[in-house]
């Protein structure tokens, strides 16, 4: 990648600031047929849900023809036959129903600090809830229940073999007074552990709601 710094601008004027181009050359398919032209891909660091964006140049230097209805787009192979290349319905549906999701500008993010010999290991990734906008944390494997004492239940992965399940529950079960199971029981963190800040838009206003007045009954 070669640096680039020159930054671009959308259709509102928004500037998007670039991280530097990368020549490719770019090879469009269909069955056994290709055509293979250079093409110049700007890399910038925006929140959408497309990979690339093909402007007038390469359109211009590929000899396309393209029919947003259709989805389709054609272009003249070196051997002289028309190639046309269909989009996926579904895959464009949900990339442009997810380019309508709105995006607040973010000012703020969270600061996590490891105090000099502590030994405490943290990772932002673990403790911003805005990582992952669309996904939800999930297990990578199947579990299954396991009963706690104070009625609580933790979920342990069913991969555990029976010796390591033997040795884990009973470390559970006797240390069940460790565990968080609600705010009510972290009365306190150490800023020198960990400090989090709210994550909000600075230059938001603040919308006072019209008191709304029931009728009375009748």
């Amino acid at each position: 990648m070669v640096p680039y710094d020159e930054p671009v601008y959308g259709f509102s004027g928004k500037q998007v600031s670039t991280r530097g181009y990368i020549d490719i050359h770019t090879v469009f398919r269909e069955g056994t047929q290709t055509k293979t032209i250079p093409i110049r891909f700007l890399i910038v660091d925006a929140p959408t849900s497309y990979n690339v964006f093909l402007g007038r140049p390469s359109l211009n230097t590929l000899g396309a023809v393209v029919s947003t209805p259709h989805l389709a787009m054609k272009f003249p192979s070196p051997s002289g036959d028309i190639l046309t290349i269909h989009c996926d319905q579904r895959l464009a549906r949900e990339c442009y129903m997810a380019s309508l999701r709105p995006q607040l500008p973010i000012e703020q993010t969270n600061h996590i600090e490891r105090p000099p010999g502590s030994g405490i290991t943290l990772s932002g990734e673990d403790l911003d809830p805005r990582v992952g906008w669309d996904v939800l944390l999930e297990p990578v494997v199947e579990t299954s229940p396991l009963e706690l004492p104070n009625g609580h239940s933790i979920n342990l992965g069913t991969g555990l073999n029976f010796e390591e399940r033997a040795i884990i529950t009973p470390i559970l079960t006797n240390n069940t007074d460790l565990f968080a199971w609600s705010v009510v029981d972290l009365p306190g963190v150490d800023p020198l552990v960990a400090s989090y800040k709210l994550s909000i838009y600075k230059e938001a206003r603040y919308v006072s709601q019209k008191k709304c007045k029931l009728g009375e009954e009748r």
